[in-house]
């Protein structure tokens, strides 16, 4: 592990997507837990096209310069990690924390993660201890950290925890990367050199209902699966294999039982026949819908168009925008 490093300015990077009930709270939280850190501190609350009056709450909030908090409105809904990575491209810090704005996580929780990081670490992520999920919930971050794990061969506990903090160098890496399916915490991971996870109290949802829903999950599963790996396309092609090497031997053993037995048990076997053609029919379909997730993706990636589009900033505003980010101050 490299040498300690001190940690002089805290980034808090907080999306927020129709969170009125609980940003009064979260905000209250999370100023005084910044506050009592004794180091310069900026909280950049990110409004992914909310529909209520999230984005009204984050403007209020950012006219008192006493809370340090500036307000990043993008002018649609573009998902978690497109608005975490809005706020990383305005986070002046040297060390950029993550924070969900539902307050499952709490933001007492983040002097810890700045001691572990001063330990030399690029990278802290966090364990959820005791979750307070449904079980549908557990059983699909179970599901992702496995599928993760196997694409990547890096472990971690629990990727689902947006509770993290990233080292200065590895968020510029991230902000590198171009590609539209984003998912940070692995993309980070694959630039880190010595990581860290800690456990985490986890709470109860308070206030609204989770943002991801059965669709949104499996649209995130596909999302991991052809950003992170080709590993699919590699599967899929010994499935070919193995299917077209199953088709041969059953045809050869029809072929033989037709001569052995004669022509009326090769009647009897049409059905098999449809069975065959069945399996490399779906094979088939099942080829063809990975190869369209992935040349789709690329056509997205290759129009190279905004991952988000900033609308207005309030408050005191960042250190330094960016010169190719497209956005309109107000």
């Amino acid at each position: 592990m490299t040498d300690a490093r001190p940690v002089r300015k805290v980034s808090l990077v907080i999306p927020a997507y129709n969170e009125e009930a609980s940003l009064p709270e979260l905000i209250e939280r999370a100023g005084k837990t910044c506050r009592a850190l004794n180091r310069e501190y900026e909280i950049i609350l990110v409004d992914d096209g909310s529909s209520d009056r999230t984005p009204e709450l984050i403007a209020e909030a950012a006219e008192d310069p006493e809370k340090r908090i500036t307000g990043v409105m993008l002018n649609r809904n573009y998902g978690q990690h497109a608005a975490v990575m809005a706020g990383f491209s305005l986070a002046g810090g040297d060390l950029i924390i993550t924070l969900d704005a539902d307050l499952q996580n709490p933001p007492e929780e983040i002097p810890r993660l700045i001691e572990t990081a001063e330990r030399g670490y690029d990278i802290v992520g966090t364990v959820r201890a005791e979750r307070k999920d449904t079980l549908f919930r557990r059983l699909a971050s179970r599901l992702v950290n496995s599928m993760i794990t196997k694409a990547t061969g890096r472990r971690s506990g629990d990727y689902g925890c947006m509770l993290r903090a990233y080292r200065r160098h590895i968020v510029e890496a991230v902000l590198l990367c171009r590609e539209h399916s984003t998912f940070i915490p692995v993309l980070a991971d694959s630039f880190a050199r010595d990581t860290a996870e800690i456990p985490v109290g986890h709470d109860e949802r308070k206030f609204g209902d989770s943002k991801y829903s059965f669709v949104k999950l499996i649209n995130l599963m596909f999302d991991l699966v052809t950003c992170l790996t080709t590993t699919p396309l590699r599967l899929l092609s010994i499935l070919g294999c193995a299917v077209a090497a199953a088709g041969f031997f059953l045809a050869f053993l029809l072929v033989f039982l037709r001569l052995l037995l004669g022509p009326d048990w090769a009647a009897e076997g049409v059905f098999m026949l449809f069975a065959v053609l069945f399996i490399f029919v779906g094979a088939q379909f099942i080829g063809m819908g990975l190869l369209g997730e992935y040349i789709g993706r690329i056509y997205t990636d290759v129009r190279a168009r905004p991952r988000w589009f900033i609308r207005k900033i309030c408050g005191k505003g960042p250190d330094r925008i960016p010169d190719e980010m497209n956005i309109i101050v107000d």
